[in-house]
């Protein structure tokens, strides 16, 4: 009787700092607030409403530095100094903040005023067709213009050699993931949300894309200096 009465005993007694499932449950409460709408996600849908530019250039910035020196690190690209940590980081900041930013947020606004109380199939796969042959196209020039001169390009002609050379590619890959990011936000996200999501899809978009570039930047390095032997 002793044996089993210590096992129940051990068996029934609190655990140091909550089970597991109280821990996610109180994390969970944590960002999103739960009944009390008081977490994190709550507060920034909330600074969204009251200013919401400021709060999508706050966003984008950060997620452009951070997409920066993620891209280096998966590429094994280090700056001179042995660091991940470049120059490029705040100019990709800058670039998000008072580019991308400022753009998203007239061009998503345009979007949602035109499609504005339509919720038909046919008006929703319209708006996702304007999505991808207006709005995506002129966000994708404007960023691989930007991204040519924080890459160092100084003439009018390399800008637009790398704007010609890299638009159907990343064309290509919006295309894929623009109307399914689309028609998500369409059935499960407010409108006031639709650009902090779409700068998380970008964010890993441009990631991949950023590292990818990096990679072949870096190989070509590689293969020039075995060839050219100092």
């Amino acid at each position: 009787m002793s044996v089993k009465f210590e096992k129940e005993t051990v068996r029934d007694a609190p655990i140091p700092g909550g089970s597991k499932s109280d821990i996610a449950h109180k994390l969970g409460e944590r960002l999103t607030g739960g009944k009390g709408q008081t977490g994190y996600l709550a507060a920034y849908l909330q600074q969204l409403q009251s200013n919401p530019l400021r709060t999508k250039m706050l966003t984008s910035g950060s997620l452009s530095a951070l997409q920066e020196v993620l891209a280096s690190w998966i590429a094994k690209d280090r700056s001179k100094n042995g660091h991940y940590f470049s120059s490029r980081v705040p100019k990709m900041a800058a670039y998000g903040a008072f580019v991308s930013a400022p753009l998203g947020h007239v061009l998503i606004s345009i979007l949602q005023r035109m499609f504005s109380g339509r919720t038909s199939l046919r008006a929703k796969i319209l708006q996702i067709l304007v999505s991808n042959l207006i709005i995506a196209p002129i966000q994708n020039s404007v960023y691989l213009a930007f991204m040519a001169v924080i890459a160092g390009a100084r003439t009018l002609h390399q800008v637009s050699a790398t704007v010609r050379t890299g638009f159907l590619p990343v064309m290509k890959v919006s295309w894929v993931t623009s109307p399914l990011a689309l028609a998500f936000a369409q059935k499960f996200l407010p409108e006031q949300t639709w650009v902090p999501f779409f700068n998380i899809i970008s964010f890993v978009i441009g990631t991949y894309i950023n590292a990818h570039t990096k990679k072949k930047r870096i190989a070509a390095l590689r293969k020039k200096a075995s060839l050219n032997p100092t």
